[in-house]
């Protein structure tokens, strides 16, 4: 069966509930999920690398901190230089998706690091090809899908004093849902060779 991995970190909680989003949207299209913290991964030599490497495509996902994805999630980007050596990760798809408190927070360049990572193992990206969503007078903030127009990737927002339980809303959790889906099917075609 197809396979795709998600590797995440999340701080506060938040980004875990977009990465969950996203594997559920993954189920959707038809693959099977792999969901792994990137927390496990920051050593090339010890944890479930085995599992992630058998994956057909790899979503990546952090939040964004100062500019660019966690510490936590680029140890494990450093740490993947082992896999490079061997072109372990050439010909997957890759795509990725992002959370931060502020409304663009400088998700874009958190993106772009995902999308870097990919071309340096060789991955072709896919993005999540939703239109944006608050761009029209009959869309509220919170029920706009891909709200904040990001077409790298998924890009969300939480506030800082809300909890995941708040944040992200529905219509973001229903973007990544969507991008996992993409994926999926994209994977699956992938690996048909149509």
């Amino acid at each position: 069966m197809t396979k795709v991995a998600i590797v995440y970190h999340s701080g506060y909680g938040h980004t875990a509930k977009l990465a969950e989003a996203v594997a559920e949207g993954v189920t959707r299209g038809g693959a099977e999920v792999a969901l792994l913290k990137a927390d496990d991964l920051t050593k090339p030599d010890e944890g479930p690398w085995d599992e992630l490497n058998s994956a057909d495509a790899i979503i990546f996902g952090a939040p964004t901190y100062m500019g660019g994805a966690s510490a936590t999630f680029k140890a494990f980007q450093d740490a993947t230089s082992k896999v490079w050596m061997s072109g372990g990760w050439t010909d997957k798809l890759a795509a990725g998706f992002t959370n931060s408190g502020s409304v663009s927070g400088d998700k874009l360049a958190t993106l772009q690091q995902f999308a870097i990572l990919a071309a340096q193992h060789n991955m072709m990206w896919v993005n999540p090809a939703i239109p944006s969503g608050f761009n029209m007078k009959e869309h509220t903030w919170n029920d706009a899908e891909n709200r904040g127009g990001f077409f790298m990737g998924v890009g969300a927002h939480s506030p800082v004093d809300t909890s995941p339980e708040e944040a992200p809303v529905a219509a973001e959790l229903e973007t990544g849902r969507k991008l996992g889906e993409r994926v999926a099917k994209a994977a699956l075609r992938w690996v048909k060779g149509a």
